[in-house]
């Protein structure tokens, strides 16, 4: 499904919290399967991300499917520090915009403020895919923009959704994983 702007958004929005609502009365374990990226660069990062992985499976109306290792990535942009990344398969049942919020706040929490692009951060969290849906609003795209040219999305996630269909391209991970030189990403620890 394509959404391209807001009004069509926000209808969506309230068909899916209504469909998802009816939905889990009868069935309190159906979600939406959604995949995030996780990435740090600033203080102990791998403390930073497992906490950020322990914060979204607390929340409510999320639940942990499965978590990616981690690994050691060089930083894309402005000399900086090699990153931690990965990836979490989240089953939610939350609209997608509610889903960014609660990644934001999340990164607000862990003490992340938004200055530069490509700035060294203690932690992010982006919002890769939310089942097969596409959404191309000002604030949100899905799937990511860019996680298709990403060794450091595509490898932790295809360590655990490698059959997962990128929805634009209509290829799995395990084969967008095969298109990125991924010399510079490394299993950590």
């Amino acid at each position: 499904m394509y959404i391209g702007d807001s009004k069509l958004l926000n209808v969506y929005a309230r068909q899916t919290a209504h469909l998802q609502a009816t939905e889990n009365k009868a069935n309190p374990e159906k979600g939406i399967d959604s995949a995030v990226a996780l990435g740090s660069n600033l203080g102990d990062s791998r403390a930073l991300l497992e906490a950020a992985v322990e914060a979204l499976a607390q929340t409510p109306g999320i639940i942990l499917k499965a978590k990616s290792s981690w690994y050691k990535t060089k930083a894309v942009g402005p000399p900086q520090p090699d990153y931690l990344n990965g990836c979490v398969i989240l089953q939610v049942n939350m609209v997608p915009q509610l889903l960014l919020e609660t990644l934001l706040e999340i990164e607000k929490k862990f003490g992340r403020v938004r200055q530069k692009r490509w700035e060294a951060r203690l932690l992010d969290l982006d919002l890769l895919l939310y089942d097969d849906l596409i959404v191309n609003t000002p604030n949100l795209q899905i799937p990511h923009p860019r996680m298709r040219e990403r060794a450091f999305v595509l490898v932790p996630l295809a360590e655990i959704a490698p059959d997962w269909v990128e929805p634009i391209s209509k290829r799995s991970i395990k084969q967008l994983v095969k298109e990125v030189d991924c010399c510079e990403v490394s299993l950590y620890g």
